[in-house]
């Protein structure tokens, strides 16, 4: 052997130099497919991080809506609230011996006031309902009071306020409806599990509230 790499020292090289070269090609190879690896796994990665973004994104443009949507609902019931005083006193001129609806009515509007959540304003509204609908009971005793101008407008203006509440609760329960269901559809209740996301109330009324109160003479 050592005879032959003696006689052919080139071919010996050549040989050594092919066996070098082919670790070298295995070597590039391993590395190449680890980095093709890499590669994939970084992409992944970079997906995943940007959907969990995205869906993000969605969950809190459709919380600015329903909170958007909710104000306006605050806006009408608002404007019912500041009705209520004038159409008290309109009444009070007719039926002031009727102290036990008065009362029942500045209390649904001092809990009105003070209510803070979704719930507790939607529970304080229908309170203020009901007390308007005996209100409008007692105003059907006094014929004078049906006739009086006054009471005549804050009537009409009750009636708008009722259907814009309407309008604006169909609104918001629509936005919370679409919230509500994206908690719920893969792959969006993942990110809304990771990120604590619970489900927003619903605008409900009870059998008895869902029609406005009557105001028509």
């Amino acid at each position: 052997m050592e005879d032959l790499e003696a006689a052919h020292p080139e071919a010996v090289e050549q040989v050594a130099a092919g066996k070098l070269y082919k670790q070298k090609e295995s070597h590039m190879n391993a590395k190449s497919k680890l980095s093709i690896i890499l590669a994939c796994i970084v992409g992944v990665l970079i997906v995943l991080v940007f959907s969990f973004f995205s869906i993000r994104n969605s969950f809190v443009i459709m919380d600015e809506t329903i909170e958007s949507s909710w104000a306006q609902v605050e806006n009408q019931m608002q404007r019912r609230y500041d009705l209520i005083p004038n159409l008290v006193n309109t009444v009070k001129g007719y039926a002031k011996h009727e102290s036990t609806i008065f009362t029942a009515i500045a209390d649904a509007r001092s809990k009105l006031l003070g209510a803070k959540t979704v719930n507790e304003k939607v529970q304080a509204s229908r309170g203020l309902e009901s007390a308007i609908g005996r209100l409008l009971m007692v105003a059907e005793n006094y014929p004078n009071l049906k006739a009086d101008q006054q009471f005549t407008r804050l009537m009409d203006e009750l009636a708008g306020s009722e259907n814009r509440i309407s309008v604006e609760r169909k609104k918001y329960n629509e936005h919370v409806k679409v919230y509500n269901t994206s908690l719920r559809r893969f792959p969006q209740l993942i990110v809304a599990s990771v990120l604590h996301l619970e489900k927003r109330p619903y605008f409900q009324v009870e059998e008895a509230a869902k029609k406005a109160p009557s105001v028509q003479f």
